[in-house]
Parts: C-alpha cells; structure tokens; sequence
C-alpha cells in the first residue's frame, strides 16, 4: 500500500472520462488500497482513481470519524438523488489551496460494483453523499469547481496558482 502523488491540474488526465472496469483483480484491489491511503494522508474524504493518473471508474469514499470504512466502488452509478440540497466546503488535492461551497443532493442512491466484484447499491448521506457525488464528477472529467459561475471559476484557479507556484 501506497501513499500515490495526486494530479495537479490542469493535467489532462483529469479531464478525461475513466474506463469501466470489467472485473475486480487483485491489481484493482491494489489500486483502491493505494487510494485509501493516499485519501487518509491528504487528509480527505474520497478520492476518485483519476486524481492520481489511473483512468479506471474506481472510487474510495470515507466520511466516518474513526476512519478505516471506506467503501470501494468501481462504476459507481447515481441512480436516485434527493431534492434537498446541501452546502458544503469542497476543495480537491488537484488544485490545492482553495476551496468553494458547492450545493449537491443531499442524499443519493449509488449502484456500484464492489470488492467482491457484486453489484451493490447503497444510500449515501450527508458527507459521504457529496463526497460519492465529487468522485463521480472526477471519473467523468469534471471538477468541483465546474459546478460555480465562470467567474467564480477563473478566480479560484488564478488563486490556486499562489500555492503552487
């Protein structure tokens, strides 16, 4: 198990939509294993495989207080959302320094495949529902900070530069 180096953007890769995954190895164990690593060093609440230059659907989300309960997901699929909104302070170790309050579903309702290579589905709450909702948005190329104004957007990355030279 690995702490792996995260992305910085605007790496292409980040951008790009991530492969299904056929089935669940031990390489794609080994993968999730490196994420929970990396997420729990940040620190973070879940990482998506492209943040770290693996171009594969597969997400780690963790928003317990004890930590040590991710949940795996490969191909995670949003089948139900709530109508309640949620605020919350999202920011990203791709763009590191800043941060934007992003309004998502409370709750959703996630299919995935997990560890055992079984379709799940799962209702995520709070945290871990905008966590699930972050990760998702990675695999298919998109940012937190694609959800804000054009403006908004332009500022917080200009901003992020300071932080990263």
């Amino acid at each position: 198990m690995t702490v792996r180096p995260c992305l910085p953007w605007p790496d292409k890769r980040l951008r790009t939509r991530a492969d299904e995954v056929s089935e669940i190895t031990d390489e794609i164990r080994a993968i999730w294993d490196d994420m929970v690593d990396t997420m729990e060093a940040m620190p973070g609440v879940g990482l998506g495989a492209n943040q770290i230059g693996v171009l594969l659907r597969l997400a780690v989300v963790d928003g317990s207080t004890e930590r040590g309960k991710a949940v795996r997901l490969a191909n995670p699929e949003i089948l139900h959302k709530s109508i309640e909104l949620r605020e919350h302070e999202e920011a990203s170790p791709n763009l590191p320094g800043v941060s934007a309050k992003i309004k998502r579903p409370r709750a959703v309702t996630v299919k995935f495949m997990d560890e055992t290579g079984a379709w799940a589905e799962r209702d995520f709450v709070g945290i871990e529902a905008t966590s699930v909702q972050h990760q998702i948005d990675h695999l298919i190329g998109k940012m937190y900070f694609d959800h804000l104004s054009k403006t908004k957007r332009d500022m917080l990355i200009k901003k992020s530069k300071k932080f990263t030279g």
